[in-house]
């Protein structure tokens, strides 16, 4: 079983026809649905066939219910915790060359606390993927901390996503490398930007660190791994399907070269269907 702890939001993705104008109306496709770094991971595990399971915190609303619905009718397994705040939302402008601005609101996901995880949410966990956004803000880091506590304690192991540049110079880019030092991640996953930004040796950090590269593959410690040659549609999710994917074959067994060559494909794969989650009714490719 693999788990991620974290955040279920309600993702509204917005892609301009053309260029914004400044106090006037620009034609848009507009479309909603659910995200979250951390429930992503999951829908794409899920969509791979692996086993996994969501721990996080939504408000309690109608919002809420519908994303945790979505998600257990796309395999995944959600531990969840309502709270009296409103569900979290993410709005992503998709730009012309497909890069991405995102105007957050976490809503009730940071309210989660240590006292609120179950035991048995944890108890046949082999490996524990948490994004960095979970680490940032109480009391969602206690309960984050908790969690990892929790699966290795029994063996498993964890991964580590670095998540957001804003996010570590808000935190403390030196106090997050700190703490990585303390934790020693089985695999750590970051964007070059959020490594330029961590200010420190990754492959110091972690058992294994894993850079993502977009279009140009990963580099795997000192392998640089090509990506498939695609057409990108949208880029939004593309990174959280590449930690599914290396995570899904890194706990089978795959060395982490093996994993990152089955990352970069389903990465690819991903960047060619709108949305952060799998669609379209395409399967996962078999390996």
């Amino acid at each position: 079983m693999i788990a991620s702890i974290g955040d279920l939001v309600l993702d509204i993705r917005i892609v301009p026809e053309g260029p914004l104008r400044p106090d006037d109306d620009t034609e848009s496709i507009i479309t909603v649905g659910g995200g979250g770094q951390a429930a992503n991971f999951c829908a794409w595990t899920a969509w791979l066939g692996e086993p996994v399971r969501l721990v996080t915190r939504i408000g309690d609303d109608s919002t809420g219910s519908q994303l945790v619905a979505d998600l257990r009718a796309a395999g995944v397994e959600v531990g969840a915790v309502a709270g009296p705040e409103p569900t979290g939302a993410v709005a992503v402008l998709i730009g012309p060359d497909g890069d991405r601005t995102m105007a957050t609101q976490r809503g009730a996901s940071v309210g989660l606390r240590p006292e609120d995880l179950r035991p048995e949410w944890f108890a046949d966990v082999d490996l524990i993927h948490v994004p960095a956004y979970s680490l940032f803000r109480e009391p969602l880091s206690l309960a984050a901390r908790e969690a990892i506590e929790r699966v290795r304690a029994r063996g498993g192991r964890l991964s580590i996503d670095l998540s957001s540049v804003a996010g570590l110079q808000e935190y403390g880019a030196e106090q997050f490398a700190v703490e990585l030092d303390r934790l020693q991640p089985d695999l750590l996953f970051a964007t070059a930007p959020e490594a330029a930004a961590l200010a420190a040796e990754l492959r110091g950090l972690a058992v294994h660190a894993i850079v993502k590269l977009g279009a140009a593959g990963c580099q795997v410690g000192s392998r640089r791994i090509t990506a498939p040659s695609v057409e990108a549609l949208d880029p939004t999710g593309a990174g959280d399907a590449f930690a599914a994917a290396f995570c899904a074959a890194f706990v089978h067994g795959a060395s982490p070269i093996e994993a990152g060559e089955r990352a970069v494909e389903v990465a690819a794969l991903a960047v060619t269907q709108p949305g952060a989650r799998p669609g379209g009714g395409r399967r996962a490719p078999v390996r």
